[in-house]
């Protein structure tokens, strides 16, 4: 009886306990102030907003907003949410309170990385929730390329019937390597998707995937060298940082394969442009598909614009309806694992 008693009242005392501690976080998150800086249309916000505890106290702050006005809305709040706008120094500097600056995209480069972490702040990204997006892209420039798309289409709309297709000029995915810089959340999904096309996927990672993934995945580590020597495609998934800058570059241009293509999905400053031009403009390398580039917007008179080796989109790879619901919903989440003292995830700091 009195072992019943003393485990009674251990239940009892653990099951207010846990009362107590639920109260307490309603409570905390009824006091959160979230600052989303945004360029955004109003129904992605609103998507996006959709995806917060209903007790969040949500402030979105646009492109057309003041520094001032972002200043005095960040000063007081809990978390710091971005996309497409990103904190000045000033605003940084003024976000005192701030428990988290969360990305809803991969890349951090527009953040001052040394000031967010000497104020001791963590900083996360989307976490790989816009993979898919950008790995579906990569594999449609490679196809886009292979095939002529862009050509045939603008043939068959004007009349001059397969005009732009020789039997010479088309090829196929299968049996070509595809190299891949950086095996991430996205360079993975990218193997993985030219793999279904019969395609040979190796890679370069300054921290390789260990054997056994490597032979699960069906996939070889390469050099540096070794990849840019071999490789029919190569496709760039790398961070930009300082090892990474103009990290392809005219020297890797004249290892390349003259049948080659180059495919960039990450970010423009990886790819030395002038050099880009130059072998494409010479024929060193067979054609390239850049989502991304070294200005953005790309300037009217960049020579990739009249160039019919090229095909370029907008840095809209990662863009896709689907992508907002695992954006939000890994953003909010760690918004709640601050709140409930948890490990973040996506911490880039």
């Amino acid at each position: 009886m009195v072992k019943f008693y003393y485990s009674l009242k251990s239940s009892l005392i653990t099951h207010l306990a846990l009362i107590i501690l639920s109260k307490y976080k309603e409570e905390i998150m009824k006091s959160c102030k979230v600052v989303f800086l945004t360029s955004l249309s109003d129904k992605v916000v609103d998507e996006i907003i959709s995806y917060s505890h209903k007790d969040f106290e949500i402030i979105v702050l646009k492109n057309s907003d003041s520094e001032e006005k972002c200043i005095s809305e960040i000063k007081d709040c809990d978390f710091l949410l971005c996309h497409g706008k990103y904190p000045t120094d000033s605003m940084l500097n003024s976000a005192k309170k701030c428990k988290l600056v969360q990305l809803l995209a991969a890349g951090f480069d527009q953040m001052n990385l040394p000031l967010i972490n000497s104020m001791e702040i963590p900083l996360a990204n989307n976490g790989g929730a816009n993979s898919w997006a950008v790995s579906d892209h990569a594999v449609l420039l490679m196809l886009s390329l292979y095939k002529k798309i862009i050509d045939s289409d603008k043939s068959t709309r004007s009349g001059t019937w397969k005009k732009p297709i020789n039997g010479e000029n088309t090829f196929e995915m299968a049996n070509k390597k595809v190299g891949i810089l950086g095996i991430g959340n996205i360079g993975k999904k990218v193997a993985k998707r030219v793999q279904a096309f019969d395609s040979i996927a190796q890679y370069y990672d300054l921290f390789p995937l260990d054997n056994q993934l490597n032979s699960q995945l069906s996939l070889k580590s390469v050099s540096l060298d070794e990849l840019f020597e071999t490789s029919d495609i190569i496709t760039s998934h790398m961070p930009l940082n300082d090892q990474t800058f103009h990290m392809i570059n005219s020297d890797r241009f004249s290892q390349m394969k003259t049948s080659s293509i180059l495919i960039n999905t990450s970010r423009g400053e990886i790819i030395d442009e002038k050099a880009l031009i130059s072998a494409l403009d010479s024929r060193e390398i067979l054609g390239a598909g850049l989502d991304v580039f070294e200005t953005e917007p790309i300037q009217p008179d960049n020579p990739l614009l009249k160039m019919d080796n090229v095909i370029v989109t907008p840095h809209v790879a990662g863009t896709t309806w689907d992508t907002w619901a695992r954006r939000s919903e890994f953003a909010f989440s760690n918004m709640i694992r601050i709140i409930d003292g948890d490990k973040i995830l996506g911490q880039i700091n």
